[in-house]
């Protein structure tokens, strides 16, 4: 596992043994914010959104994301699903929070210190439940219905079994109508399937480095 820099000087985790890493190359924080907070979070004019994260990761999208619920007093409640939390020892060199602001770096050692499967508040407007779990059997029975979806998963040639009609069915079934999805990905079965499972799908430009992105709309 090595952290290295992208080209917006934000960092991101590469794994050698699936040569895959968590953000683009291109600047994870330029991803993050154009994929899961301009595309998806802000599009939604909900005044108090739940979102549904698929992959936790580094924290990084859910760091924008309460960023952008101070900024416009939207209290958003944050469910976020991960299967493997990394260690503290690696989320402490992270540079998310100290390249934008002393608040953004207050935040940050606040969503990792905060304990899993509970909901905690973060700050003023922003509300957090970290999930530890495999997505691939949880259960979204009793989950309240989510407005914004971001699915972040490892892309479908390395983490295949996150990306199946199962899976899509799943979430479609804890979206609200009229919820979103978005995800970085922009493959045409990705969007086929999403399309079955009840979203109605369209592809957008995507962030540098990538041609086009999808977004859905729940059905």
């Amino acid at each position: 596992m090595q952290i290295i820099n992208t080209s917006d000087g934000s960092h991101t985790i590469y794994l050698p043994e699936m040569d895959e890493q968590y953000h683009s190359v291109n600047g994870a924080i330029t991803e993050s914010n154009y994929v899961y907070i301009d595309k998806g979070f802000n599009y939604l004019e909900i005044i108090n959104p739940t979102v549904f994260e698929v992959g936790f990761g580094t924290g990084l999208n859910c760091l924008l994301t309460a960023l952008q619920a101070e900024k416009d007093n939207r209290t958003t409640f944050y469910h976020t699903i991960e299967k493997y939390p990394l260690e503290k020892n690696i989320t402490d060199q992270l540079n998310f929070g100290r390249l934008i602001s002393t608040e953004a770096q207050v935040l940050f050692e606040k969503i990792h210190e905060c304990g899993w499967n509970e909901t905690v508040k973060i700050s003023q407007n922003f509300y957090l439940k970290k999930i530890k779990a495999d997505l691939t059997d949880y259960d979204f029975e009793n989950h309240e219905k989510c407005n914004v979806i971001y699915f972040d998963a490892f892309g479908p040639d390395k983490q295949p079994e996150m990306w199946t009609p199962l899976i899509f069915s799943k979430i479609s079934s804890a979206t609200s109508t009229g919820g979103i999805l978005v995800t970085y990905s922009a493959k045409g079965e990705v969007r086929r399937q999403l399309a079955v499972s009840g979203f109605e799908m369209e592809r957008l430009a995507g962030p540098p480095g990538k041609n086009q992105m999808l977004r859905g709309i729940k059905k």
